[in-house]
């Protein structure tokens, strides 16, 4: 809310299903390979070539439609969406309107405002309205080369023409580009969850659009809206609604009118700029795709697909505080990312102390991933061999700073620890008569603060111990050493 105005965005997704074919055909759907090779008759559009649904692209659908709390249709109908895109080839697209496979969700999100830096302030729930989620096909991909008015060409490849994919409305109930910005990330982690989409916004896999309209705190109307597409990043998405905001309340104060339109985000000039004056639905002359029947799920098909959904990552959250006492922000890190969060559960299950699995995790393992660009599921770290050096730690065979170092290193190599243990010299000495004998020395070399210990100064125990430690190395068991110490003093 800024001086008397408040933000009204809705929010649409474009989500590629992760099927092996598209959704109308058997080409494949594979990212990257030679321009317009993974085509056929089907996707290119060419005359007397019909349609036959890919019903892994409705499984998948309705997993996603589920992870988002919405009510899973018995009947929805394909429909043409008649325009003309370059990469169109149909000269329509097929997709769903006024019967959709899916509608009338609720999804509860954590979201938080953030301060300059981007950092979150308090977390609190928030319900959204999702609309729909409904199945369409993917157009193809305009590719430009050149200099303009030199040598510029312009291309067009089709293999992403037909790919299958979720779209996502949710109505116009966020009052933030953070709030939107929370929600696009809920949207990614739960689809890739529970495997409906990779959701790699660099790959193209997910798109999302933003619908901006401001208006005075107190209005119940709503004003032209912007659309706000080539929002390549959840982060780039977030600056371009919050600059829109505040476009238009300066239009709106400075006594201007906001056109009804589509603009795209340039993130080199922080801006957004007009593409097109914005369709309204009629201009698409939706009717029924003649070529397609309508699509019936029984009751009990449905009910086959959430017996097959895994546990969800906020109901896996609120189990890990509950369960293993983790702060709601440890296990919000946790469940972040699938592999993740089941490589510490099954850490924890095996190392039986579920507070020092998170802090190795969350610290150490969390910050060589990243550097690594690479997920829990593809570390050579695994489960069996964290637990062991969280015992071994826990039993005070090695100290803090060596198990950090031994983590690093079995991340590394994917050494057990008691190998990198070995290697590095760092088994300790737990032998009492060897520490004995190296206390003696301590206390013979030090008369001067041992007498001092005695007479009151405790500080000085902790000065006799780290001479014990680093007379043996730091090898020395240091529960050991400070009984005896103690006793010997």
């Amino acid at each position: 809310m800024k001086n008397g105005w408040e933000a009204v965005i809705g929010m649409e997704i474009h989500v590629q299903l992760s099927t092996n074919t598209k959704i109308f055909c058997a080409c494949p759907t594979s990212f990257g390979e030679t321009p317009n090779s993974n085509t056929c008759p089907v996707c290119l559009g060419l005359p007397g070539a019909l349609p036959v649904l890919n019903w892994r692209a409705v499984e998948l659908g309705a997993k996603a439609a589920l992870a988002l709390g919405l009510k899973i249709n018995p009947v929805s109908v394909f429909a043409r969406k008649n325009y003309f895109y370059p990469d169109l080839p149909k000269g329509y697209q097929i997709s769903q309107y006024d019967k959709p496979f899916s509608s009338d969700g609720i999804l509860t999100i954590m979201t938080a405002e953030r301060d300059e830096q981007g950092r979150a302030k308090e977390w609190k729930p928030m319900q959204i309205r999702i609309i729909r989620l409904h199945l369409e096909e993917d157009a193809g991909k305009n590719v430009h080369e050149g200099l303009p008015e030199v040598d510029k060409y312009s291309y067009i490849d089709l293999n992403r023409a037909g790919t299958p994919l979720a779209e996502i409305v949710t109505a116009p109930d966020f009052r933030s580009s953070w709030q939107a910005y929370d929600y696009v990330n809920h949207v990614r982690r739960v689809l890739q969850w529970v495997g409906a989409s990779d959701a790699d916004m660099e790959k193209g896999n997910l798109r999302c659009e933003a619908n901006v309209s401001v208006r005075k705190i107190g209005e119940t109307g709503f004003r032209p809206k912007v659309e706000l597409k080539n929002l390549n990043s959840v982060r780039f998405m977030q600056r371009a609604i919050e600059y829109e905001i505040n476009r238009q309340i300066e239009t709106y104060e400075s006594g201007g009118q906001i056109k009804q339109e589509t603009r795209l985000w340039d993130e080199k000039a922080g801006c957004t700029r007009v593409m097109r004056s914005k369709e309204e639905a009629h201009d698409y002359r939706y009717f029924p795709e003649p070529d397609l029947p309508p699509l019936i799920v029984s009751e009990e098909w449905i009910e086959q697909i959430k017996s097959e959904m895994p546990e969800l990552p906020d109901d896996m959250r609120d189990r890990f505080m509950k369960e293993y006492g983790l702060s709601f922000a440890d296990a919000s890190l946790l469940v972040s990312e699938k592999s993740l969060a089941e490589f510490y559960e099954q850490t924890t299950k095996l190392s039986g102390n579920p507070r020092m699995t998170a802090n190795f995790i969350l610290s150490e393992m969390l910050r060589e991933l990243n550097e690594a660009s690479i997920t829990a599921a593809e570390s050579l770290l695994k489960p069996e061999n964290l637990a062991e050096l969280i015992k071994l730690r826990e039993e005070e065979k090695i100290n803090n700073n060596q198990a950090k170092e031994v983590l690093v290193e079995m991340f590394k190599t994917g050494k057990t620890a008691s190998q990198v243990i070995k290697e590095k010299g760092y088994e300790q000495i737990s032998d009492t008569s060897l520490i004995e004998k190296l206390i003696d020395e301590v206390i013979e070399k030090n008369p001067s603060q041992v007498e001092a210990y005695r007479q009151g100064n405790q500080k000085l125990f902790g000065f006799l111990v780290g001479q014990v430690m680093k007379a043996s190395q730091g090898k020395a068991n240091p529960k050991i050493v400070n009984e005896l110490l103690k006793k010997k003093l």
